[in-house]
């Protein structure tokens, strides 16, 4: 077997050894999870994950998963609990403590510390008959046939579980707690993800300059003012209100046309009720109009149909956004 074929099977055993314990897990969405999930959703505290090691770093991405879904929580590590990290719990809150062995002996030294604390245990492990089993209120199982690691050591699938089953914990509250697009929108609020949840067509313009000219405008004028206010388009307005668009393509069709420029007006050239969208619209709602209707242009206007500007498809590319 060459070195190519050697690395390939290798990847996909690891897949299929993970996919297989993924699908394990079904079996263990029981009465303690339902009871786990009910439990988080009412507590008036928050949810304290702790863990050591690999199924530590497990416990910060559910911190993290739980905080951006609407459920509290945070990540106490196990070492660091008993220095004085303690002082983080309040009798309201509830314990998820992580562990594939449920045996560690940072696990087994904390946990009596956890349960003076007055607060509610529960517990993630592969073995449920371990320390954590037996002293947890509730039982998240993961189980897991073996590692995907050739030597059955490296945590892979046990922490491949983990991460699964906290990914089905975070959505059950997820939905317990209503949690809706406007709410993802406010908890993130910045890079990509946020800019399709909140970017509006009114944010975009307020960068761009604002192409406008009148029915009666010479063309020569219109065409200066496309390229001095370089969006590829002007709007034809009068009393503020679109009737037309010209863009550089107009442009161009015209110039093919006809011998002589100089008489022609705005008004002759313009596509008249061309497509505008009102300015709290989503960009990437506005993007996929562009995509439907096979333009490069929409007329952003206010409630009273008044034109404010225009957006193109430059524009979407630079906020990162692509049809």
């Amino acid at each position: 077997m060459n070195r190519a074929d050697q690395i390939k099977n290798i990847a996909l055993d690891t897949l299929s050894v993970e996919a297989d314990t993924i699908i394990t897990l079904k079996n263990h969405i029981d009465e303690d999870f339902i009871n786990s999930v009910e439990q988080i959703y009412k507590t008036k505290g928050k949810l304290v994950v702790t863990g050591i090691g690999k199924s530590a770093i497990i416990g910060m991405k559910i911190v993290a998963t739980l905080n951006s879904t609407g459920t509290v929580a945070t990540f106490m590590h196990a070492a660091d609990a008993i220095h004085g990290d303690l002082g983080m719990l309040h009798k309201d809150d509830l314990i998820l403590c992580i562990s594939k062995s449920g045996n560690s002996p940072e696990i087994k030294s904390l946990i009596p510390h956890l349960l003076d604390q007055g607060a509610a245990l529960i517990g993630m492990t592969a073995d449920p008959s371990s320390f954590l089993g037996k002293k947890a209120t509730y039982i998240l199982k993961t189980p897991i046939k073996k590692e995907a690691c050739p030597n059955n050591l490296a945590p892979t699938s046990s922490t491949t579980a983990q991460l699964a089953m906290g990914d089905a914990l975070a959505m059950a509250l997820l939905s317990l707690n209503e949690f809706d697009r406007q709410d993802f929108a406010r908890f993130h609020p910045g890079g990509q993800l946020g800019k399709e949840l909140r970017l509006t067509v009114g944010d975009m313009i307020l960068q761009n300059t604002k192409p406008e000219v009148e029915i009666n405008t010479p063309i020569r004028e219109v065409i200066h003012e496309i390229s001095d206010k370089r969006l590829g388009a002007t709007a034809v307005i009068q009393n503020n209100k679109v009737l037309g668009i010209i863009t550089d393509g107009d442009i161009r069709r015209m110039l093919e046309k006809y011998d002589s420029i100089n008489p022609i007006l705005a008004s002759e050239i313009m596509i008249k009720n061309p497509i505008f969208v009102p300015r709290t619209m989503l960009a990437k709602s506005a993007l996929q109009t562009l995509k439907e209707k096979n333009i490069n242009h929409l007329i952003v206007c206010d409630e009273n149909e008044d034109y404010l500007g225009i957006v193109n498809l430059l524009d979407f590319i630079k906020e990162g956004l692509s049809r």
